[in-house]
């Protein structure tokens, strides 16, 4: 069975609604699922000023249990999978607080997925995006 998160996607900048600190032109996410069901998402893209970005790969183990934050002691990460369809993750400090939120909901049919974020940017500036995502063909 093919993981309906397995690809490359396209950020659609029309159908998705951003946090005024964030506010990416173009963008592209990759998920790849490895042998264990861990996830490695990659994402890279262009900012509100023509700059090229690319956020830290991240690791997602959809089984509920806290793994340690890479590089940040004192935080763990906690990524759930309620469907087929939907991944939920959380950063949280010692003390049970979350610092940041995200989940990833891909659509029946398998063509988009939203991705719903909240947290803490590298400046601490608060933010909250929904961003949609068109699923790209191999090759384009």
């Amino acid at each position: 069975m093919n993981d309906p998160f397995v690809g490359t996607w396209k950020l659609n900048p029309s159908n998705s609604q951003f946090d005024p600190n964030h506010r990416p032109s173009a963008g592209t996410m990759v998920f790849e699922l490895d042998p264990q069901g861990r996830y490695l998402t990659q994402a890279e893209g262009i900012d509100a000023q023509g700059r090229k970005v690319a956020e830290r790969p991240q690791i997602l183990i959809p089984d509920g249990q806290p793994y340690p934050f890479p590089d940040f002691p004192g935080l763990t990460a906690v990524t759930a999978r309620p469907d087929p369809h939907t991944l939920q993750a959380e950063v949280r400090r010692e003390d049970g607080s979350i610092v940041g939120q995200g989940s990833y909901v891909v659509s029946a049919d398998g063509s988009s997925l939203i991705a719903t974020t909240a947290g803490f940017d590298t400046q601490l500036r608060r933010f909250e995006t929904r961003t949609a995502w068109d699923r790209q063909s191999p090759g384009s």
